[in-house]
C-alpha cells in the first residue's frame, strides 16, 4: 500500500504501518517548515492524509491540539469515503462532518474530492491560509470507493450495488473530466479514446515490466539497514537475533 511509498527528494515522507500514524509525523514536519522558515516569509505546509476510519485516532487529536497552540502550518485531511473498512461513518463515528472536528478553533472546509477543479480551487485556499502563520486547517474531502477496501473484501456486504453504480454514474471524477473539456471544445471523444488508450499500454508495460522481475539475492536483506556518516548503506555481515541464552 501507499505506507510503502517514500521520497524525501520530493517532500513525500511516506504512509504509517499504525492507523493514523502520519498525522504527528506531518505535525513534526509543520513544526521544522516553521522553524526554518525566515519572519515575514510564507512557510511550506504538511499535509497529513488519512481515511474516516482513521479520524478518531487520539493520536491525530494530540496532533490538532499542538498544532494549533503552536500555530502550525499544518494540514489535517479525512478522505471520507463513508464506510472505512467496511463500517459506515453513522455507525462508526459521533461526529461525520469531519471537517469541524477543529471546534472552535481550528477551521474546516469540506469540498468534493471528487471534482478535480474544487479540489484544488480549495486547496489553493487552505494552502494560503496555512503558509501565511495563521495555523491548521482540516479538510475533508467527500469521496467514494468503488470497490472494497483489500482483497478479501468484496466491498458489497455493507451496502448494495445499485448504490456503488449510482454513485459511479453521477460522481465518477473521470467521467466529470472528459464530460467538461468535451462540452468546452478542448478534447474530442475520439481524441480522450487515444488518450485512454495510450493510458492503458503504459499501464499494461508496466506491469509486465513488474511481472519480469526476479527476487532479490538473500544478501539483499542485510542491506539499506545501516548508513555510514554519509549516509550511504553500510553493508552487514549478520542481522542480531534474540538472545535466547541470556533471556528471561
Amino acid at each position: 500500500g501507499s505506507m510503502h511509498f517514500y521520497r524525501k527528494s520530493a517532500n513525500f515522507y511516506g504512509g504509517q504501518g499504525i492507523v493514523g500514524a502520519q498525522a504527528p509525523v506531518g505535525a513534526g514536519l509543520a513544526f521544522a517548515a516553521k522553524y526554518n522558515t525566515p519572519e515575514g516569509e510564507k512557510s511550506p505546509i504538511a499535509v497529513a492524509c488519512y481515511g474516516d476510519g482513521a479520524a478518531n485516532q487520539g493520536q491525530i487529536w494530540e496532533a490538532a491540539n499542538m498544532s494549533k497552540l503552536w500555530d502550525l502550518p499544518m494540514v489535517f485531511v479525512t478522505e471520507n469515503n463513508h464506510y472505512g473498512m467496511g463500517t459506515s461513518t453513522a455507525r462508526h463515528s459521533c461526529n461525520d462532518h469531519y471537517y469541524t472536528m477543529g471546534g472552535r478553533t481550528i477551521p474546516g472546509i469540506r469540498i468534493n474530492g471528487m471534482n478535480v477543479l474544487a479540489v484544488k480551487q480549495g486547496f489553493a485556499m487552505v494552502r494560503e491560509h496555512c503558509s501565511s502563520g495563521k495555523g491548521p486547517f482540516y479538510v475533508e474531502f467527500d469521496t467514494y470507493r468503488y470497490h472494497g477496501h483489500s482483497m478479501s473484501d468484496p466491498g458489497t456486504t455493507y451496502r448494495t450495488r445499485e448504490e456503488v453504480g449510482g454513485v459511479r454514474t453521477a460522481r465518477d471524477p473521470i467521467e466529470y473530466v472528459k464530460k467538461l473539456l468535451m462540452d468546452n471544445s478542448f478534447y474530442t471523444a475520439e481524441e480522450l479514446k487515444a488518450v485512454e488508450k495510450q493510458i492503458r499500454n503504459e499501464v499494461q508495460e508496466s506491469l509486465a515490466a513488474a511481472k519480469a522481475g526476479k527476487p532479490l539475492p538473500d544478501e539483499d536483506l542485510t542491506k539499506e539497514i545501516y548508513s555510514t556518516a554519509d549516509f550511504k548503506s553500510e553493508p552487514v555481515e549478520f542481522i542480531r537475533m534474540p538472545d535466547y541464552h541470556n533471556s528471561i
